[in-house]
Formats: structure tokens, sequence, C-alpha cells
């Protein structure tokens, strides 16, 4: 049986998730610009005749994601859909943000149904294979826009986790690095205490931020995502070799370092570096709002694309976060104590995919083109949204505070020396099976070596 048709099995079931999802839907080539809902605006006038005529011949796109996220109408994709629609008159983009929990689902139901955008956002990984069917290859559209060196346009990590069997169903929007924590240092200053580097120093900073009445390294361990993401930190640290081999099935999950990186896991929470309660906290937006909204909490997990806390214009971050002598800092941490920090694992933050059934290909990709070019300058050097994924890209982001470029500096040397490998976890059986089993471990409802073997069961049976 093939993908396709799994998909039209389960259509039957996602057709009613589908009476629930708002937004626009499918393109069917050249459409009136009255149907993109511009129905309410007066009848044109004998001197506006000609312009409206223009206006009605717009070629509509439709592009779905869940990042770049819609945050007004001054935010990024806005400004960049401006932009380029004044370049090229002759389309009209329909932006459909979907926020990231319901993305994937919604955009299989449009899919299925013939009713999808002609462009959509994709998570690399589980999530960039499953769509395989309707994703259109399109080295030939990037070769006549870029040249049949193109590329050599993108780093190679980009474009490796790209390809499949020398094919390319995906262009890179930007890119994002996990494993690293946030400090304010100056509330750490406040209880005597320096940003820590390993598990040593943890343990005993949150010894004494808890006596002060303060809560010690924040997660939000509600969120499997970004639990596998500090786990993976850990195991990195003890032996990248040995988890991206058992990650393929080639090394058991119940080798001796995988067990310890589960302890690891599992001491945080028990020894207090954790805060109490974690496993009911989110990231987005519990603990990350403490931190950058609020400024009551010294440290928290999160990745390479919290950067974007330097550039956000809202009255709270501004005031908080970068207010005055605010002095934050981005670190790696030695969780297995052996003088070395952790490596960062990396992933393309977002895959921009073609829909195969689209009847505006070419104009879709001229698209794609402007996000990945004239669009990605904007949201890494206005916005640090991602960092780069183009190998061409001059970074030099605007009106960066002296706390932001330290920051950014640690990110970029990171990025250049210390990335053990892939963020994601190409198998959504294996993948979900260590969430579940991180969960476990924080609650103590399972030892290490117990969720190894669990682990192991699943990664048994996982198809690769």
């Amino acid at each position: 049986m093939t993908r396709k048709m799994k998909w039209y099995r389960i259509f039957a079931v996602l057709l009613t998730v589908a009476m629930f999802v708002t937004g626009c839907g499918a393109q069917g080539g050249s459409e009136k610009a009255a149907q993109s809902g511009e129905t309410d605006k007066p009848a044109a006038t004998e001197a506006g005749k000609e312009d409206a005529a223009v206006s009605e011949e717009k070629t509509i796109v439709t592009f779905q994601t869940w990042n770049p996220a819609d945050t007004g109408e001054d935010c990024a994709i806005h400004q960049i859909i401006s932009a380029f629609e004044q370049e090229n008159p002759d389309i009209e983009i329909n932006y459909v943000y979907v926020d990231p929990g319901s993305h994937h689902e919604q955009l299989k139901v449009r899919l299925i149904g013939g009713e999808g955008p002609d462009i959509y956002g994709m998570s690399t990984g589980a999530n960039y294979q499953e769509f395989r069917d309707f994703e259109e290859e399109l080295s030939s559209y990037c070769s006549s826009a870029w040249g049949d060196e193109w590329l050599s346009k993108f780093y190679d990590s980009c474009m490796s986790s790209l390809e499949s069997d020398g094919n390319y169903y995906g262009i890179p929007l930007g890119v994002t690095y996990a494993g690293y924590a946030w400090a304010d240092k100056n509330m750490l200053k406040e209880y005597g205490l320096d940003v820590p580097s390993s598990y040593e120093e943890l343990l005993a900073d949150s010894k004494v931020l808890r006596e002060n009445g303060q809560l010690p390294l924040s997660i939000g361990a509600k969120d499997a995502w970004l639990n596998v993401d500090v786990w993976m930190s850990m195991a990195n640290d003890l032996n990248s070799d040995k988890l991206y081999s058992a990650i393929e099935g080639k090394t058991p999950f119940t080798d001796p370092e995988l067990v310890e990186s589960f302890t690891i896991w599992q001491n945080c929470f028990t020894e207090g570096i954790f805060q109490d309660g974690a496993v009911g906290m989110t990231l987005y937006n519990d603990v990350n709002d403490q931190f950058q909204k609020e400024g009551s909490i010294p440290m928290i997990l999160n990745g390479s694309w919290a950067m974007n806390m330097y550039t956000l214009g809202d009255t709270e971050t501004h005031q908080v976060f970068n207010s005055d002598g605010a002095d934050h800092e981005i670190f790696l941490i030695d969780w297995n104590n052996d003088g070395k920090v952790s490596p960062v694992t990396s992933a393309t933050d977002v895959v921009l995919c073609m829909n195969k059934d689209s009847k505006v290909k070419e104009e879709a990709f001229r698209f794609m083109d402007y996000l990945v070019n004239e669009g990605q300058d904007l949201l890494v050097n206005k916005y640090l949204e991602y960092m780069p994924s183009r190998a061409d890209m001059e970074l030099n982001v605007e009106g960066l505070s002296e706390d932001g470029q330290e920051a950014l500096q640690v990110v970029l040397d990171n990025a250049a020396g210390n990335v053990a490998g892939d963020r994601i976890i190409p198998y959504p059986e294996l993948n979900n099976s260590i969430g579940d089993m991180l969960q476990a471990l924080a609650v103590g409802q399972v030892t290490p070596q117990k969720a190894a073997e669990q682990i192991e069961s699943v990664s048994g049976t996982t198809q690769r």
C-alpha cells in the first residue's frame, strides 16, 4: 500500500477536523481579486476601472505556515509579503497562519482534499518525509533561478537533511540550534552567583537559589519537543556517535552511556536543578514569559531562536529583557562534569515546500525565491527569527545591543565548530517513545534502565 493510499484511508477521520478549520484553501490558477476576500470594496470609478481590471488579473498564491508567525500588521512576514507584491504586481499572496499545534494536521486535511495551499511551511524529519506524496520536486526550479551550482547557495548541513535519493522537495528558510540555556546575569549576581557551566555548578547554584526563595534552572517540561532537545544535549555530551547510532538502530539504547544520559535527565528533577512543577509548565508562554517579559527567574532552557528576544518590540520585552543595563548570557552546560560543555544540535526551520497539485507553480516559486533571499535577509538581520540557511548571506543584524551581539557571537561560534548533528529524530514512533519516557522519568515513574529498555523495544520495531 502506498503512502497516498494510506492518506486517503484516514481522510474520512480527518474530514471531521476540516469542518473546524478556518482560513483559505486550494489554489486554482489566476483568480479574481474579489475571491480573496475583497468583496467589500466599493465599485471602481471610471478613472479606476483600468486599475481594477489589472487587479482582477492577479494570480493568487496561498502560503500556509506556523512560522514565520503572524504577530500583527507590522510583523516580518507581512513586511515581506508587501514588498514582494510591490515588486510583483501580478501576484497576490494569501497568507494563512495556523498555530504550531494545528498546522500539520490541518495541512493534511487540505492536501488530501485537494484544497491545499500552493506553498507551505514544513518541519524537517518525519513530517517532511510523510508529506512526500504532496511535495513538488524543486531541483529544476532552483537551477533555473540560481544556476546549476545552486546547492552551494545553502549550507551543506541544511541541504543534506532535505536530500532524498538525489532529489529536493523543500528549500530551507532558516536554521535553529538547540541545547542552550539562558541566564540573567544581573539576577544571579544578586545571589552571589556566576553563570554555571557544569552540572556540578548547576547543583550548587540551585541550592543557593532555592534557599533564597528563587527558582533554579527552569524548563517547560510539559513540552515533549523541548525535553527531547535537552536530553539530546545530555546524550551528545556523553557520546554523540552512540546517540545517532542508536537513533538509526545500530546501537542499543540500553548502552551504558545512553542509560547515563537518562540518569542525568532524571537527576535534574530529583536533585532540584529543574524547578518544582516543571512537568506542568510549557516553555511558551509559561517559562519564557517569566524570563523575557517579567524578569522574575534567573535561568531557562531555550534554543538559538530565542535570540529574537533582542529584537521584539513589545512593551514588556523592551522594558524587561532589553532595558538599560540588562545583561544576559546564552550558554552551554557540561552535563557529565568532564570539563567540556555539550555540543549543540541543528535543524532547518522552516522548510518551504510546494504543493505538487498547485496550478500556479511558477508564481509560487517566485515567492519561495523571494522568501529565502530578501525575506530571509529581513527575518535574520532585523528580527533574528533564525540563523542563516544561506551560505551567501551577509549577517548584519540591525540595532543589536552589546548584550545581543555577545549572545549572537556565541551562537555563531558554536555553529561553526560545535555541532553534534541533527536536532530532529526522523522516526515518529521512536521520537514519541523517547518523549514519553522522559516525562515518566521526570515524575519518577520509571528508572533510567527501564526507560532505556522501553525505548529500545520501540526502536527494534521502527522502520528506517
